[in-house]
């Protein structure tokens, strides 16, 4: 059986989320590996058991296009004869997804943990509910499962025998409704990198102290490769998009790092960077509820804090 597997990068190289997802994959059967971008990480996909890889050329794409991507998809599917299309469940593979199921008429099933083929048209699952706290298991029927891989609950783990993989430049048949929407890729930051495939996070709370607070967050985050992420509170504020909030109704994170700065700890916080690898709390206050979570905590002003990080860390570089 044939496997797709949409694989997002961060930095050139596949995004910790999509190397979950080919692990969930190698279970299902011959993993082949859909890569929007001029070039293919063929080592690292090979070393997580992928068979095949089809390149996808930007150029025919112009950016993020989630239709066109879900078209293209639907396209391989039928090319391979796949019986499951995985992605991670990060925004961009529920929504690329999400198409894929209007566009072919199939179900999608999200924030799976487990993936069972059971007998040809039905795959048993084993899936996240309410933001992790509850495990569901289902029955997916369908001739293609539409899948997208918890994040926080799937190991990343190599292949035992790295596979020989092979490369296809796949140029997709678009119509141009299928281009309508499209996103340009931002060259800040970390390359682009989401929330949810980031390696690094930078957080920050009601104790950031309005919008201006940011700034020095940005530069940190900036310093070490990753991404701003913020409580709720800070989204009701208005201070940022909600497209950066962390929690049970925002993104959950999985980051070797997670700087949470200024942030109490709100159990719907919790849930969402509970998957975070190493928390690191800066707070003035000693009680706050995230301190319990943490690996290392600094009891202290972030104003002050942040930027002596940020001046030790040019210093380190010279």
């Amino acid at each position: 059986m044939t496997v797709l597997v949409l694989v997002e990068l961060d930095g050139g190289e596949p995004a910790d989320a999509s190397l979950r997802s080919l692990t969930l994959a190698r279970s299902l059967g011959d993993v082949n590996a859909v890569v929007f971008a001029d070039a293919v990480p063929q080592d690292t996909l090979a070393r997580y058991g992928a068979t095949d890889a089809y390149v996808i050329e930007t150029s025919a794409l112009d950016g993020y296009a989630p239709q066109a991507w879900a078209r293209t998809l639907a396209g391989l599917a039928t090319e391979t004869g796949a019986t499951a299309v995985l992605a991670a469940g990060t925004d961009r593979g529920h929504e690329v997804l999400a198409h894929l199921g209007a566009i072919t008429g199939l179900p999608m099933a999200a924030n799976c943990t487990l993936v069972t083929p059971d007998e040809g048209r039905t795959h048993r699952l084993v899936r996240h509910r309410w933001a992790g706290l509850l495990l569901e298991d289902a029955v997916l029927e369908a001739p293609v499962a539409l899948v997208s891989v918890a994040t926080d609950s799937v190991a990343a783990v190599p292949a035992e025998t790295p596979a020989a993989i092979q490369v296809h430049v796949h140029k997709p048949e678009l119509a141009e409704a299928d281009l309508a929407v499209r996103a340009a890729e931002s060259p800040a930051g970390a390359g682009g990198a989401s929330l949810a495939t980031a390696r690094v996070v930078v957080g920050g709370g009601r104790g950031v102290g309005g919008p201006d607070g940011f700034a020095p967050l940005e530069e940190l985050a900036g310093l070490l490769g990753g991404v701003v992420g913020v409580s709720r509170v800070v989204t009701s504020e208005g201070w940022r998009p909600h497209a950066q909030q962390v929690g049970q109704t925002g993104t959950k994170i999985t980051p070797e790092l997670y700087l949470a700065c200024g942030i109490s700890g709100a159990i719907q916080h919790i849930a969402g960077c509970a998957g975070a690898k190493h928390i690191v709390a800066i707070n003035t206050d000693p009680g706050a509820p995230i301190l319990a979570r943490a690996d290392y905590a600094v009891i202290g002003d972030l104003h002050q804090v942040i930027p002596a990080l940020i001046e030790a860390l040019k210093s380190r570089r010279g």
